[in-house]
């Protein structure tokens, strides 16, 4: 990526996919947007043992490059499922799978990165529960060779979900082997921080020094953001999204993380509800909401 890209924010949402993956890249082509995320599957499913097929991918590939969208801002949310935490043998067997699966999917589609929630840690400890989910990290690295990365998300913080804290988030990457390191990383969703405990509505001073824990716990700057408003209050660990400027954050957080070089040159992607849910397989344009929070974003 050439150093004006670099400084570039690239900003997009999680389109529709009804009429197929590719059908997700076109309407966010035709809403001007410039990354985007999408389901590769099901995500209510472990997906573990489904490939894309070659037409398929070329399909998308094709998708890809006539949006003008650049690959590497193509980010892939996988099966909430795949809960990497668990203390049970068999279902971190299966999560596990599904998440190398994940990562051979997207990277057959070339898509730049995938995110995953890490899932609960049950009744085990972090500790232990961090080394599981690197493990199945590493797992997934070692099984598919390619530059897709494979990134953390952080979550709301409900029950014993890891990932809520910054230290959770470095510990989780500090298990991961240093050769493999470069893959992987974490992307910060802003509603999750708001409903885990961080006032990131607070002050630009605070909101910054909250990105700058994260930066410090795990060695590196986030590698995505989502884009969202907090249905829930500081704290609540609930994971409700709703349109920015609708919620308890407001706008002044997206304000100051899009005036923050943190926000350069990484997917920036909204998760925010749509108006048309149903969108006919055919219909190619962008939804009416995901417009309104583009032109919301481009005025901050």
């Amino acid at each position: 990526m050439s150093t004006a890209a670099r400084n570039r924010r690239f900003i997009g949402a999680h389109t529709i996919n009804n009429g197929g993956v590719h059908m997700a890249v076109r309407r966010a082509g035709r809403g001007g947007m410039t990354a985007v995320q999408v389901f590769t599957a099901v995500p209510k499913y472990y997906n573990d043992k489904m490939s894309v097929r070659p037409e398929r991918a070329e399909r998308f590939r094709k998708e890809v490059a006539a949006s003008g969208i650049d690959p590497k801002m193509i980010l892939v949310h996988a099966p909430y499922v795949l809960s990497v935490a668990t203390p049970d043998d068999e279902k971190w067997a299966r999560a596990s799978g599904g998440l190398t699966k994940e990562l051979e999917r997207s990277s057959d589609l070339g898509c730049g990165s995938v995110c995953f929630h890490p899932g609960s840690a049950g009744d085990d400890t972090p500790a232990n529960a961090a080394k599981r989910i690197a493990r199945a990290i590493t797992a997934a690295l070692r099984a598919v060779k390619s530059d897709t990365r494979l990134l953390v998300e952080n979550t709301a913080g409900a029950g014993r979900t890891m990932g809520r804290t910054a230290a959770e988030v470095g510990e989780i990457l500090s298990h991961v082997p240093k050769m493999l390191r470069a893959r992987t990383g974490y992307g910060l969703d802003t509603c999750h921080l708001f409903s885990s405990g961080y006032d990131i509505r607070e002050s630009r001073a605070a909101f910054t020094g909250i990105l700058d824990e994260f930066e410090e716990a795990a060695g590196e700057a986030p590698s995505f953001f989502h884009l969202n408003d907090s249905a829930g209050e500081l704290g609540s660990n609930r994971d409700r999204h709703v349109l920015i400027g609708e919620g308890a954050l407001g706008t002044d957080p997206f304000k100051w993380l899009l005036t923050d070089a943190r926000s350069e040159g990484i997917p920036l992607v909204l998760e925010t509800p749509q108006q048309n849910y149903e969108v006919a397989d055919d219909d190619d344009s962008p939804d009416p909401y995901d417009l309104r929070m583009m032109k919301l974003l481009s005025s901050l």
